[in-house]
């Protein structure tokens, strides 16, 4: 019976299956488990991505294929930056290892035209869909502009608040940009098109940034003609000095002003120029003070300068308030210089020709009473080749000059000069549309 027992055991032992081959059987079922995981996740990410391309109109010819988490895209699209497009898509999506982009750019004529010609039609369709809307607008936008057109011709109160015309239409072209705008933003805002102006109001201010770099110069001007028309620091007509230029005004511009020199030519200075610089206006006063200075070789310099003034204060057009005045005024090489100054009504005496009948009559006096003009005195000394004498005689006394029997010839015309005053009326003329002067206007300074 053991015997019988022992090999039963040993035949039952037999028919058992060896520890390695469930080993094996195991690793079997989990590989075949693993793999049917990891194909359904590429399975899964294929539809994922293919579903998210599928809803752009320019992937509808773009396959997908997935496979270990690499993504592959084939197909044909129309434009180069649609393929740069699909890969940043598709490595968004989580559990994208890499993107294997193989996308081509779609070369056949017919289907890159199809396309365009539907999106054409598409957009005509919308442009004639929209024609009442766009009526609406463009009725709204000239209604308003007219509006502002309108308003801006009126005379009050334009002229009322501004100093004068240059400034008044100013503000007359302020609101008609004004209206405009206006006009604009309540069009668009009906065609549901806001957004278009800001995009209008953005270029147009990087435009305006560029213009306003190349024409510096110009736009410097005419801000400063602005400020010009307020100050009205001179008047039509009155005599000037600008920038070292002196001169009538003839008109302020709305670049320059124009100024008509003594010798009847035209200087246009910026006005930029005039409102930065100096300005010398002799005409404010009435009152000008003539002078100039005139050598004599007389011991006695008093005399001579009672001499003098005695004979300006002489002369008709010569104030007595403010009185004339004479004094020495330096030592030259050879004379005494002494300065004589008179005042005169610049409006009905020329400053040039009253400073030349002055200095004729103080010659004429001069010559009169013996009181002699030096003339220029030069000394010539030789070095080391004459050998002067050690005794020399003594230089002769300069003897005084008679004085002579002059007569008075009376004194010359010293009116302003009527042909320059005529010359200025007639450019005052023709200048009278552009002309930002005012006399109406108040001035800088009363």
């Amino acid at each position: 019976m053991p015997f019988l027992r022992l090999l039963f055991l040993i035949i039952c032992v037999s028919f058992i299956p060896p520890l390695n081959f469930h080993l094996a059987q195991a690793q079997e079922v989990a590989t075949i488990k693993a793999v049917d995981a990891a194909a359904q996740e590429d399975q899964t990410l294929q539809l994922k991505v293919r579903n998210l391309l599928k809803q752009l109109p320019e992937y509808q010819n773009v396959f997908v294929t997935v496979k270990g988490g690499v993504v592959t895209l084939k197909g044909r699209v129309l434009e180069l930056d649609d393929v740069t497009k699909a890969e940043e898509l598709a490595a968004k999506i989580d559990g994208v290892v890499t993107v294997n982009n193989q996308i081509d750019v779609e070369t056949s004529v017919e289907k890159r035209l199809t396309p365009a010609f539907e999106r054409f039609q598409e957009r005509l369709a919308q442009f004639i869909s929209a024609l009442p809307i766009m009526a609406v607008g463009l009725i709204v936008f000239a209604i308003v502009t007219v509006f502002g057109f309108l308003i801006a011709r009126m005379n009050n109160p334009w002229n009322a608040i501004a100093p004068n015309q240059f400034v008044a239409n100013l503000l007359r072209q302020i609101i008609r940009l004004a209206f405009i705008i206006l006009g604009l933003v309540l069009a668009l805002d009906i065609m549901g098109a806001t957004a278009l102006l800001s995009t209008i109001l953005g270029a147009a201010g990087i435009l305006g940034l560029a213009l306003g770099f190349a024409v510096k110069d110009t736009v410097e001007n005419y801000i400063a003609s602005i400020l010009l028309s307020f100050r009205q620091p001179f008047r039509p007509r009155d005599c000037v000095e600008i920038a070292g230029h002196e001169g009538y005004v003839i008109a302020l511009t709305s670049r320059a002003t124009i100024l008509l020199t003594y010798d009847g030519n035209h200087v246009r200075i910026p006005n930029a120029t005039v409102f930065k610089g100096v300005i010398t206006n002799f005409s404010r006063n009435p009152e000008r003070r003539f002078s100039f200075t005139i050598g004599v070789e007389s011991e006695d310099l008093k005399r001579a300068v009672s001499i003098g003034l005695n004979e300006i204060r002489k002369l008709s057009f010569v104030l007595k308030e403010p009185a004339a005045d004479g004094r020495v005024d330096s030592i030259g090489d050879s004379s005494i210089n002494l300065w004589f100054g008179g005042w005169i009504n610049q409006n009905d005496t020329s400053l040039a020709k009253a400073k030349a009948e002055a200095i004729r009559k103080v010659k004429r006096a001069f010559e009169a009473e013996g009181i002699s003009m030096p003339e220029p005195i030069y000394r010539v000394r030789f070095d080391n080749e004459i050998s002067m004498p050690k005794t020399q005689s003594k230089p002769k006394a300069v003897k005084k000059r008679p004085a002579k029997l002059i007569t008075d010839d009376g004194e010359q015309d010293v009116s302003v000069d009527k042909d320059l005053q005529k010359r200025l009326i007639e450019e005052e003329e023709r200048n009278v549309d552009g002309d930002l002067l005012d006399t109406n206007a108040p001035q800088e300074i009363k």
